[in-house]
């Protein structure tokens, strides 16, 4: 990123000097002091630990990952490879589950599902993800714009989750760190004129968003998350990410008498504006649009067949295979015997008193 300096005409009183010029960094292009991303990091991490102790796993399972940890160890690996909690808690502490959200007009979950997380893998991934594009992005942009663009992103990135994958719950920040990286890639279109390199930074930034949505037709990843978020992210940068030209700042911040060496012009090229606007109306008419459809129910897999395949592509190693886990139990004495209904898999299992939570835990094992 250049930065450019205002520029004053002065002649200090040690050495004077007609041609002496002293430059200061101007406000449209100040570095920021980023602690709001920061912020954010310790708000998910902390989130987490919450969801781990509402978890509770030795209470609500037979197995536990690092018991040691008391209420804060991990569901077993067959039923969350993250290492994290269960299904269920995740949904007490507001997985964003569509069910729910139309029928129970909890529609606060599009946003507080993308505070949690499955596990310590998926929280490790997204948090450091954060800190390095974040941080950057807070420095040159400020915090009231780049907390808008991830919040907004991360709306975005439910969602459009929300209207495609309807059978499961979903967590993470992972919409609201695409957001950040459609951000990024608007940012360079709507400020070109005033980069170095252009070429370079356009191909670096589209190889990197291009690998990360490859890695979304991964199984248990929720890709439409990441393409609602980064759709979302790349209008907004248009709106938010927006610079004045470098003859406009130079003009306005230089001092009396002083002749920039940069022609004076318009704040911001026609082409900015162009973009702003378009990029608004887009933004206000997607999420109407999306709301509405959500609320009334829609799903948009029976509109578009081929559409899952952007989230999930199956393949001879897994199984795109999404439905809801259930189980039948028989109870012999302290003997129960699960079966599972999608796989017909079967197992017995001796428990005294088990919980619902328990059997449901067993049974998201069997099932996997």
């Amino acid at each position: 990123m250049i930065h450019p300096l205002a520029a004053e005409s002065q002649q200090p009183a040690a050495t004077p000097s007609p041609n002496a010029v002293i430059y200061r960094e101007v406000k449209h292009f100040k570095k920021w002091v980023p602690w709001l991303i920061p912020s954010f990091v310790i708000a998910n991490t902390v989130m987490f630990v919450i969801t781990m102790y509402v978890n509770n796993c030795p209470k609500n399972s037979i197995s536990c990952v690092a018991g040691f940890l008391g209420r804060l160890s991990f569901q077993p690996f067959s039923e969350n490879p993250l290492l994290g909690p269960s299904s269920s808690a995740l949904e007490k502490m507001g997985a964003l589950d569509v069910g729910k959200v139309v029928h129970k007009h909890e529609g606060w979950r599009l946003i507080t599902c993308i505070w949690l997380h499955g596990g310590v893998f998926h929280l490790l991934a997204n948090m450091l993800s954060l800190l390095i594009i974040g941080i950057r992005l807070e420095q040159e942009f400020g915090f009231v714009r780049i907390g808008l663009l991830y919040l907004i992103s991360g709306l975005g990135g439910s969602l459009l989750s929300a209207l495609f994958i309807q059978t499961n719950i979903s967590v993470g920040a992972s919409g609201a760190l695409f957001g950040l990286l459609g951000g990024m890639l608007s940012e360079l279109i709507t400020n070109w004129s005033i980069y170095a390199n252009k070429v370079a930074a356009l191909l670096t930034l589209v190889i990197i968003i291009a690998i990360n949505l490859a890695v979304g037709i991964l199984p248990h990843v929720d890709n439409f998350a990441h393409i609602g978020g980064f759709l979302s992210g790349f209008l907004l940068g248009f709106v938010f990410l927006i610079r004045p030209q470098f003859g406009w700042v130079n003009q306005r911040y230089a001092s009396p008498g002083y002749s920039s060496a940069v022609p004076s012009s318009t704040k911001f090229k026609a082409y900015q504006y162009a973009l702003w606007l378009v990029s608004l109306i887009l933004l206000i008419v997607g999420f109407t649009v999306g709301m509405v459809m959500l609320l009334r129910g829609v799903d948009l897999n029976d509109h578009c067949s081929w559409c899952h395949y952007l989230s999930c592509v199956p393949t001879s190693r897994w199984s795109c295979n999404t439905q809801p886990v259930s189980c039948q139990a028989e109870q012999t004495g302290s003997q129960y015997t699960l079966t599972c209904s999608n796989s017909s898999k079967s197992r017995t299992y001796s428990l005294l008193n088990p919980t619902a939570t328990q059997i449901q835990g067993l049974c998201a094992q069997l099932c996997r």
